[in-house]
């Protein structure tokens, strides 16, 4: 008899770290290896960030904290929320986790019940329908379409929802496609959820500074205000502030959730370093013009990757709007041969060929519940991007 439980079997390892995970181990070997799979931007976590952790260790802020975080950062992410999205949340509808993935999974596991529903527009996030599962709950996907430019329509959620529809998870920008939901968007989509008043939204905006002009944000309490009281909004400092180690995540929500989600955090991680509370304050409500160069660059390597893979045979790559990936439709290559005479059936034998010839590390689509696509992050250096799209260009014109 396995020690391991059901409900564990049943959850796949993420795909992303497991791609990382193949290309660290042929670069052990000695493989010159791009690394194009992690969600992670490259650059340091800026100055006053850093300085503002030094100096928490060195005034002692190194002790347990509150369950829902420190008060100064639950104030300054209160006053953020009013200031970037107009909406109004008092530090007790606050709650900081290790990463905005842990109170994504807080609000999941306070929640649902065996036999809720969630409805997850795919592709989505790899750890979205697992992160249900563990929680006791089922995902219930619905595929958008690349010629929506995978953006969920009315039509489509009004036809996922049922009697046992507990949630909609929302990601914009969105992980791995980039697409982002405009203000009218998401006031169709709140036009369905008003019909239903059991379904609630769980928001995650933690790509929500990485949008390229003229596109602008929206979050769904913000478009919809009526929709406050059934709105998880998650955000945190990962992506635009670079301090994805940090692990510092935070959602705000009505009182009962937020209570619930801490004694879920209180049992289980307690709370995240005290240190990165301290620096996410500075984060948060510190100088941010950092943000608009680290947003320029990624535009240009954005550009510079859409262009090339165009280029490539097989392959079809949209333009996003936001974070800092690219989803490249790779139906043109499905069905070739390599030379030495394997046929690419699905996306993920792609990945492996572009993993084991060209030396460039993908995530194939399929992890992300949409194929034939592969994820490229494009949180590189310049150099590197193209590098990797020529061998991907070459990689692909090899194929018969």
């Amino acid at each position: 008899m396995s020690i391991v439980a059901d409900h564990v079997k049943a959850v796949r390892p993420s795909e992303t770290k497991a791609m990382t995970a193949r290309a660290a181990a042929l670069k052990e070997q000695g493989r010159e290896i791009i690394t194009l799979s992690q969600g992670e931007p490259d650059f340091d976590t800026p100055e006053n960030i850093r300085e503002a952790g030094i100096q928490a260790i060195a005034s002692g802020k190194t002790r347990y904290t509150a369950v829902a975080g420190i008060t100064p950062l639950r104030e300054a992410i209160r006053d953020k929320l009013k200031r970037d999205n107009g909406l109004d949340y008092s530090v007790d509808q606050i709650t900081v986790g290790c990463g905005a993935k842990q109170v994504v999974f807080n609000g999941l596991f306070a929640s649902l019940n065996p036999g809720d529903e969630v409805v997850i527009p795919g592709p989505c996030w790899v750890s979205y329908p697992d992160m249900v599962r563990l929680a006791g709950g089922t995902p219930v996907m619905v595929e958008c379409s690349e010629n929506l430019a995978f953006r969920l329509s009315a039509e489509a959620l009004e036809s996922a929802i049922t009697p046992r529809t507990k949630w909609l998870m929302l990601n914009s920008p969105l992980n791995p496609t980039g697409t982002l939901y405009s203000a009218e968007d998401l006031a169709s989509l709140a036009g369905v959820l008003r019909k239903h008043p059991h379904v609630w939204i769980l928001a995650d905006d933690i790509y929500e500074k990485l949008i390229y002009p003229p596109a602008r944000f929206a979050t769904m309490a913000q478009v919809a205000p009526d929709l406050y009281v059934r709105t998880l909004t998650v955000n945190g400092v990962s992506k635009a502030n670079c301090m994805t180690g940090w692990r510092v995540g935070y959602g705000a929500g009505p009182a009962e959730l937020i209570k619930a989600m801490n004694t879920i955090q209180g049992q289980t991680s307690s709370h995240t370093s005290s240190i990165s509370q301290y620096a996410a304050i500075e984060a948060i409500s510190g100088d941010q013009s950092y943000v608009t160069e680290f947003v320029a660059e990624f535009q240009a390597r954005r550009d510079i990757v859409v262009n090339r893979l165009n280029e490539a045979p097989g392959l079809r790559c949209r333009t996003p709007e936001g974070a800092f990936y690219v989803y490249p439709n790779c139906a043109g290559v499905i069905g070739k041969r390599t030379r030495s005479g394997q046929i690419i059936a699905t996306d993920t034998d792609f990945a492996m060929y572009l993993l084991d010839n060209a030396g460039v590390a993908v995530v194939p689509g399929s992890g992300f519940m949409a194929s034939p696509y592969i994820r490229i992050s494009y949180a590189s250096a310049r150099e590197e991007l193209q590098r990797a799209c020529d061998r991907i260009v070459k990689a692909c014109a090899e194929l018969s």
